[in-house]
């Protein structure tokens, strides 16, 4: 029966705001409004742009950015993240919810608040199973080639607003043939708003900041005013589309922005439409945690914070909840957004919360200004956007350190961009699981000798080593499993085989952290097997959870030969008692 202590220590941990809420004061409030009002600025624009990218109605990308931002503050463990729809995570929601329904339909607005609904459950669970590490089945060269081949699709995909023409496809391929099928149509209006809005935003983002420093503005305040720049951008090309009707000049407009504060939605739980979502989901729910918990751990890093992974998918998955209930979709946490909040002095989660209320308020003020938004601007913000996430450097990395990674990294980068965002994702994790299944069945294995003078041992392909007569020792640098069982078996058999004089072999285990049924089994048949050839096999170095396991089986009483604490205490024994000799009992 738990403690008083232990349940309140239990509600912490799943309520971080009762955490850091007891130590709030007036300098932490104070800095969380001001980095709300400017994480509000940048978000407006951005949100709206991301739900048209997702094909969903631009108010329903300020709808993802109120609730969930509230939801994270009372269960996210970041001070800075900040959750809302991203590029990567809108564009797997279009390719998901487009499987399913027609683009422009209530039925696709209803599967992506159940996508979102799915992907919060799938993120819940996983933290109160704490199944966080699940999303180490992607590594980070995969993810950065994933995200790289997304950032490619997404900008082309907003080429089509550029132009002001129709396009459409799944991959890149697709889309190229389709813009370039349409460019006699392009409208040149659009072409000048578009080239225009994506020009400045790039001058903004490199060029503002080092202008207003040189013209006397401090520093901060410099970078506050340019990380601004795309709300001037949406104020001046929306001015422009209302004072000269360049609707009617063809000009596609962002429309009616309904307003008002977020609805009340059910997401759909239609067996059908759930089978076909669930798959996608579990993929959106890794990736963005992914992306979510390494932007939060960097920022938390910095002021030398820590965040709870467990308790990080919990908040995340309460927010796409929250998003499934106020006519949302997916979100997760945004690198660029989370780092101007952390820029800004966000102090705490609350900040996130503040910034709800604003995007509330703009939400009832606002929405009537962006029925002249041109679309083609909130594609300049997207191509902005997400042109910072292309990063074709990690072929060539990859390629330096290892050419397996390589190969993962190249092939899903081309899988995303020849078949799409949900085979792309999903060969990434196949190919990221196949890699370390294939370097973990070939361990890495190494004869050892006694480096003179010391007791330590070192390989005899590197080092001037000593090796006695009749002793193999072979050091294992990984943990010994069903993948990499019988490699261990063949090893030792055409070692033992090419040298006929050996009469003792020690594996030291030091980097053994796991043996596992079939290890063992492999284990009592190398035993059985050196036993008929007149060989003792002995283990040294076994660590403690792993010399556990072991003496809950039957292995240790039939060992031919014995286990020793050190790989010098079995070389100096074996070496005093000869090849016919008994070595004495092991120190356990």
């Amino acid at each position: 029966m738990p403690t008083n202590g232990t349940a309140k220590l239990g509600w912490r941990r799943y309520f971080p705001i009762l955490e850091w809420g007891r130590t709030y004061d007036r300098d932490a409030l104070t800095n969380d409004l001001v980095a709300a009002i400017i994480v509000t600025i940048m978000l407006i624009p951005q949100s709206l742009a991301y739900a048209l990218l997702a094909g969903l109605p631009p108010e329903m990308g300020l709808y993802a950015s109120i609730l969930p931002l509230v939801a994270y503050a009372i269960f996210g463990t970041s001070r800075a993240l900040a959750v809302g729809p991203v590029a990567v995570i809108s564009l797997m929601t279009a390719a998901a919810v487009g499987s399913v329904a027609a683009q422009g339909t209530a039925g696709y607005i209803v599967a992506a608040i159940t996508l979102a609904f799915l992907s919060g459950i799938f993120l819940i669970l996983m933290g109160v199973f704490r199944l966080g590490f699940l999303a180490n089945l992607l590594s980070h060269p995969i993810v950065s080639g994933f995200i790289t081949a997304a950032g490619i699709i997404i900008a082309a995909s907003q080429l089509k607003h550029i132009l002001g023409i129709s396009a459409d496809g799944h991959n890149l391929l697709e889309l190229l043939v389709s813009l370039a099928s349409g460019l006699a149509d392009t409208n040149p209006i659009t072409l000048a708003i578009g080239v225009g809005s994506t020009v400045f935003l790039f001058w903004v983002r490199k060029g503002l900041k080092p202008l207003l420093v040189g013209m006397g503005l401090r520093p901060k305040l410099a970078d506050i005013v340019a990380k601004a720049g795309p709300v001037a951008a949406v104020a001046v090309t929306t001015l422009a589309a209302w004072g000269l009707d360049l609707g009617a000049a063809g000009v596609k407009l962002v429309g009616a922005v309904p307003q008002g504060l977020p609805p009340l939605t059910l997401p759909s739980f239609a067996p059908d439409l759930v089978l076909a979502l669930i798959g996608p989901a579990a993929l959106i729910s890794l990736i963005g945690f992914v992306e979510s918990v390494s932007v939060a751990q960097t920022l938390a890093a910095r002021k030398r914070q820590r965040i709870d992974p467990d308790q990080e998918l919990i908040g995340l998955g309460a927010s796409n909840v929250a998003a499934a209930f106020t006519g949302g979709y997916p979100v997760t946490g945004g690198f660029a957004r989370s780092v101007v909040n952390y820029d800004a002095g966000a102090e705490t989660p609350a900040a996130g919360a503040y910034t709800a209320v604003g995007l509330a308020i703009a939400t009832l003020l606002l929405t009537p200004l962006l029925a002249f938004l041109p679309q083609a601007t909130l594609a300049a913000t997207i191509i902005v956007a997400v042109l910072s996430l292309i990063d074709l450097s990690i072929l060539r990395k990859a390629w330096t350190y290892s050419k397996a990674d390589f190969i993962a990294v190249a092939a899903t980068i081309l899988a995303t961009l020849s078949l799409g965002i949900e085979i792309g994702v999903s060969m990434g994790v196949a190919l990221s699981i196949l890699i370390h299944l294939y370097r973990t069945s070939k361990p890495h294995m190494a004869i050892v000798g006694q480096v003179p003078g010391t007791e330590h041992y070192r390989n005899v392909k590197r080092h001037e080593v000593i090796t006695r007569p009749g002793i193999v020792s072979l050091r294992v640098d990984e943990s010994l499993y069903f993948a990499n069982a019988r490699y261990l078996e063949d090893y030792i058999y055409d070692l033992v085989a090419t040298q006929p004089d050996i009469r003792h072999v020690v594996l030291a285990c030091p980097a053994v952290n796991l043996i596992d049924m079939s290890a063992l089994e492999s284990l009592e048949a190398i035993d059985h097997r050196l036993s008929d050839m007149r060989v003792k096999l002995h283990l040294s170095e076994v660590k403690g959870p792993v010399m556990d396991a072991l003496e809950r089986t039957d292995f240790l009483k039939h060992l031919s030969g014995q286990v020793f604490l050190s790989h010098h205490m079995a070389m100096r024994a074996l070496s005093e008692t000869g090849p016919a000799g008994e070595a004495p009992l092991a120190a356990q």
